[in-house]
């Protein structure tokens, strides 16, 4: 009985199916990997409102928001906007983020009149495909999320221009508190240690240093 049970094992890597591409003799032209039904759509990409997947109608950028932007669709803006695009366009979208201040090529800002009045659907556009030296984000920020970063980007824009008076009274007393310190040690240049503490180096300038290298 031992050696029978034995005899009948199967191991899992050995399985009775095709590997990826192989070849197949059941169909006629031989192929494992079976097409498509004609109108196969995946689930969740029947994407038919154009306005809203594309930002685009009849060749034109579309001029509204195609969902609809609530206060916790803008705070979902703002958090994408922060991981995503704020390194070159920075927190406060003047094209000043921290991966332009070491070399990488300047953005516009969202300020500029050219940027202030063009329609949302133009930023779908260059998120969606890239424009210039950004690229596509189309991978990485999903069709709805791109509309909530542009609401948070016209937020931004709004805040600049403005006033006193169009600030809800319940929020007016926040605008004369502090600003908060900064997040963490990487907003700011680092501390120089003292003279004495580990890392201080010797109080001389690079130049004068490497003088004395060659010395």
């Amino acid at each position: 009985m031992f050696l029978t049970l034995t005899a009948c094992r199967h191991d899992m890597q050995d399985q009775p199916k095709y590997k990826p591409l192989a070849e197949s003799d059941f169909f006629s032209d031989h192929r494992s990997a079976r097409p498509q039904v004609e109108g196969t759509v995946a689930r969740g990409h029947l994407r038919i409102d154009k306005a809203r997947y594309e930002g685009r109608i009849s060749n034109s950028d579309v001029d509204y928001f195609p969902i609809p932007i609530a206060r916790e669709d803008v705070e979902r803006g703002r958090q994408r906007y922060d991981i995503y695009c704020s390194p070159c366009h920075s927190r406060i979208g003047n094209g000043m983020g921290m991966v332009v201040l070491r070399g990488y090529r300047q953005p516009p800002s969202f300020y500029s009149p050219r940027l202030t009045t063009a329609p949302v659907g133009h930023f779908f556009d260059v998120i969606t495909n890239g424009f210039g030296a950004m690229p596509s984000y189309a991978t990485r920020v999903s069709p709805d999320d791109r509309w909530r970063v542009i609401a948070y980007v016209r937020a931004l824009q709004l805040s600049m221009s403005g006033k006193v008076s169009e600030v809800p009274a319940d929020a007016r007393q926040q605008l004369d508190k502090e600003p908060p310190l900064p997040l963490g040690p990487f907003n700011g240049p680092p501390p120089v240690p003292a003279a004495g503490e580990p890392g201080a180096g010797p109080q001389t300038s690079p130049g004068a240093q490497r003088q004395q290298q060659q010395q």
